[in-house]
């Protein structure tokens, strides 16, 4: 009983040593499941600004929902490949009874080997030395958590760009309302006045007709938008994941938005600072990663083992527990595969040409990369120019309509030419709000190439 006591407390002086080892590690990766980011979905946006509805958006939508949880699993997942470090202690219990003891032949005799009734009770303890598996669980445990936050990231910077553009695109249609609105209202007036001008048989019936075929086409330009709207109100409710039933009224400053289009052209380009890149990074910390696992495998696995087995023999089932035949053990297993028909070897060499597969990545990022901003900065410089040229042409149109306007009422010029002012302003209106919003989505284009869009 002594030297079972002593095996024993050795297991047991053992087990809290080795503790040690694994506490440092979770010291290291342990996260607070309250610091992570809820998936509670807000029901309701009172104060729908581009930033809110961004946030708003970040926060609800199921593929953002979908990758914090891919985080959470690959963070059980670490801590289930680290939990290799810490022992292993098992309890195994057998009852079996024999119908037939076996019998061996012992100096021409027949012997039976054993009893009727065997009970055993096994306490087992294991504790990794040397584990490659645990080992590579342990160096990169860092990488794979940065990795599932870096395609939370990119999950983000992708939404936020979408829903911008769709925010831009609302507004836009928004506008075109607004300025149809106005048009009917002023047109409408003007019927008014043509018919009295026509009653009174100052002019003839050319004039309201004209009036009427303008204020016709113009209110069906007006429901034709109120449905565009509807579309692209949807569009962005679905990327947000705004409930459906619930009305989304966007806030924005249009004098804002008008200082928000400038961007410095004269960036260059840093491939760097993508989010594409750091994920590239990362693949390739594990690849090297993966590349040492293999190279490890030429090493010996070494392991601490021990045991107490309590035994229970006897012929007769109720005695059965009345004595025991414990035994116990201890152990250092070392293994080391000497041959495996150049399965390490090939291991390897896969390892190392998906490292250099990596770099080649990270090539191809950089060219195209340099291609996508190219192309957003084009885009953003056109779309620039153009707007411009709408704020300037919005302006001499609404110059000349107010001229017109004034000299048709002093008998000046004929309401052909009011007509013709009133659409060339509607027409410059339209195109001045269409481009403002053009720009601020190619500006949104140009942030994102220069990976300046951070979530």
């Amino acid at each position: 009983m002594r030297q079972t006591r002593k095996i024993l407390s050795m297991m047991l002086l053992t087990t809290l040593l080795v503790l040690k080892i694994p506490s440092n590690l979770y010291s290291q990766t342990a996260v607070q499941e309250n610091s992570s980011e809820k998936l509670v979905a807000t029901p309701k946006l009172d104060d729908a600004t581009l930033e809110n509805v961004v946030q708003y958006a970040i926060k609800n939508h199921p593929q953002i929902q979908q990758s914090l949880i891919d985080q959470r699993i690959v963070e059980n997942t670490i801590k289930g490949k680290l939990a290799d470090w810490y022992p292993q202690i098992n309890f195994n219990y057998n009852l079996q009874h024999n119908f037939l003891v076996q019998t061996n032949i012992i100096g021409g005799n027949p012997v039976k080997l054993g009893v009727d009734n065997t009970s055993a009770a096994q306490f087992s303890l294991s504790q990794n030395i040397f584990n490659r598996d645990a080992l590579l669980a342990n160096r990169s445990q860092n990488d794979v958590r940065l990795q599932a936050s870096q395609t939370t990231a990119n999950t983000k910077i992708n939404l936020a760009a979408n829903v911008s553009k769709a925010f831009y695109a609302v507004l836009a249609t928004k506008q075109q309302i607004k300025v149809t609105e106005g048009d009917i209202i002023r047109l409408q007036r003007s019927l008014k006045d043509a018919k009295n001008q026509y009653n009174a048989g100052t002019t003839d019936k050319i004039d309201y007709k004209r009036v009427s075929i303008t204020l016709n086409n113009t209110l069906a330009l007006k429901k034709s938008n109120e449905e565009l709207l509807k579309a692209r109100l949807q569009n962005l409710k679905s990327l947000m994941a705004y409930p459906e039933n619930e009305e989304l009224v966007i806030v924005y400053d249009t004098l804002q938005l008008d200082r928000d289009i400038v961007i410095d052209t004269l960036q260059q380009s840093d491939f760097t600072s993508r989010i594409e890149y750091k994920q590239l990074a990362t693949l390739k910390n594990l690849r090297e990663a993966e590349l040492k696992y293999n190279k490890w495998s030429y090493l010996p696995t070494v392991a601490f083992n021990g045991a107490y087995n309590l035994n229970f023999l006897n012929n007769s089932f109720t005695d059965l527990y009345s004595r025991n035949y414990p035994n116990s053990f201890a152990n250092i297993t070392l293994s080391l595969p000497i041959f495996q028909g150049g399965k390490r070897k090939a291991n390897i060499n896969s390892a190392e040409w998906q490292l250099k597969r990596v770099d080649l990545d990270v090539k191809n990022l950089k060219l195209s990369v340099n291609t996508e901003y190219q192309q957003a900065l084009a885009t953003y410089k056109s779309n620039l120019a153009v707007f411009l040229s709408q704020k300037e042409n919005m302006e001499l149109a609404k110059e000349v309509y107010d001229l017109i306007q004034l000299q048709y009422r002093s008998g000046i010029k004929t309401y052909l030419e009011v007509i013709t002012s009133e659409t060339d302003l509607r027409t410059a209106r339209i195109n001045y709000y269409n481009s403002l919003y053009l720009v601020l989505s190619s500006k949104v284009d140009v942030q994102k190439s220069l990976g300046q869009l951070v979530y």
